[in-house]
C-alpha cells in the first residue's frame, strides 16, 4: 500500500459504525464485481464491455478498501443469484438500475465515512458516474421494443376492463361475460399486433415482425390476467372487482418496471393510467346498465 493511503486510512482510530460501513462498502464493491461480470455475459457488443469495464471497477473498488481493512470479505451470494435471475426474465438494464437504485442509502453512509476518510471521494465519484452515465449508454435490444408492449399492455388494460365492465351489467351471467370478453380480447390482440406490424413496417424503426409479436402478446396476456375472474367466479359483481384489481395490479407493475427501465415517473405514469382505465370502464358500466335498461334484456 502506497503512502498516499497508509496515512489515510488508519482503522483503529475511526468510530466502531464507520469501520462497520467501510466492510459493508468493500463486500457491496465485490458482490457488485460478480453481478456485472455475469450479466456483461449476456449481454452483446457496446453493452457487454462496458458491463464488463464496470466490473472492473467494482473490483478495484474491493481492493482500494481492502488496503484500508486488511480484510479478505466474500460476496453475498443471494444478491449475486437474484440479480442476475431478474436479468435473465425482466432485462439487464432492469436488473442494474434496480440494483443502483438501492445504492442510494449507500451513498449517504459514503458521505458519512468521507469525514474521516476524505480520500474515498474517488471512489463515490465512480459509483455516481456508474449510475448517472455509464448505464445510460446501454442499448438492451428488447428495451427497443418497449413501446410495442406499452402498446398492448395498455390497450388491453382500457378496451377490456371498459367492456368487461358494460357486459358484466348488461348479460349478468359470469360465464358468457367471460367467454366474450376472451373472444372480444383474442381478436383485439390479433388485430393490434397486425396494426404495430404494418406500423412498423413503414416506420422501419425496428423489426416490424418482432414489435407485432411484442405488442400481440402483451395484449394476450393481459386479456388472460383480466378475463380469468370470470371462469371462476358466479358472481358477476365480485368477478368485476377482481378484474378491476388485476387492472390495477398490471397497471402498477409493469408501470414499475418502466420506472426503473427507463426512469420514467412512476407515481405520475401510474396515476394517469389508473384514472383512465377505471374512468373508461365506470363510463362503460353506465353504457351496460343502459343498455340493459333500454333493450330490457335478461340473461
Amino acid at each position: 500500500m502506497d503512502s498516499y493511503y497508509e496515512e489515510a486510512f488508519k482503522m483503529s482510530s475511526l468510530p466502531t459504525e464507520i469501520k462497520e460501513n467501510i466492510k459493508k462498502f468493500q463486500q457491496l464493491e465485490i458482490t457488485e464485481h460478480y453481478i456485472y461480470k455475469k450479466i456483461a455475459k449476456m449481454a452483446k457488443g457496446e453493452d457487454s464491455k462496458l458491463l464488463d469495464k464496470i466490473g472492473d471497477d467494482e473490483l478495484h473498488h474491493y481492493n482500494k478498501w481492502r488496503e484500508f481493512t486488511k480484510e479478505d470479505i466474500k460476496p453475498k451470494k443471494s444478491m449475486i443469484y437474484f440479480y442476475t435471475f431478474l436479468a435473465k426474465i425482466f432485462g439487464y438494464t432492469f436488473a442494474l438500475k434496480l440494483m443502483e437504485r438501492g445504492e442510494e442509502k449507500v451513498q449517504v453512509k459514503y458521505k458519512e465515512v468521507l469525514k474521516y476518510v476524505p480520500e474515498a471521494q474517488e471512489l463515490l465519484d465512480d459509483e455516481i458516474r456508474h449510475e448517472e452515465g455509464l448505464l445510460k449508454l446501454i442499448d438492451e435490444e428488447r428495451l427497443k421494443y418497449i413501446g410495442s408492449i406499452v402498446l398492448g399492455v395498455n390497450d388491453a388494460i382500457v378496451e377490456l376492463s371498459g367492456a368487461l365492465a358494460g357486459l358484466t351489467f348488461a348479460l349478468q351471467n359470469t360465464l358468457l361475460v367471460g367467454v366474450a370478453a376472451l373472444i372480444t380480447g383474442l381478436a383485439a390482440a390479433l388485430s393490434m399486433g397486425a396494426s404495430e406490424y404494418l406500423s412498423q413496417r413503414a416506420e422501419r424503426i425496428v423489426n416490424p415482425a418482432r414489435a407485432g409479436v411484442y405488442t400481440g402478446l402483451a395484449y394476450v396476456i393481459s386479456v388472460l390476467l383480466l378475463v380469468f375472474p370470470y371462469f371462476i367466479l358466479s358472481h358477476q359483481m365480485i368477478a368485476l372487482l377482481w378484474t378491476l384489481i388485476n387492472a390495477i395490479l398490471i397497471i402498477g407493475i409493469f408501470t414499475y418496471y418502466m420506472s426503473v427501465a427507463k426512469d420514467y415517473s412512476f407515481k405520475r405514469e401510474f396515476r394517469d393510467m389508473a384514472i383512465l382505465s377505471m374512468s373508461i370502464a365506470f363510463i362503460s358500466f353506465l353504457i351496460g346498465v343502459f343498455m340493459k335498461t333500454y333493450f330490457h334484456i335478461e340473461v
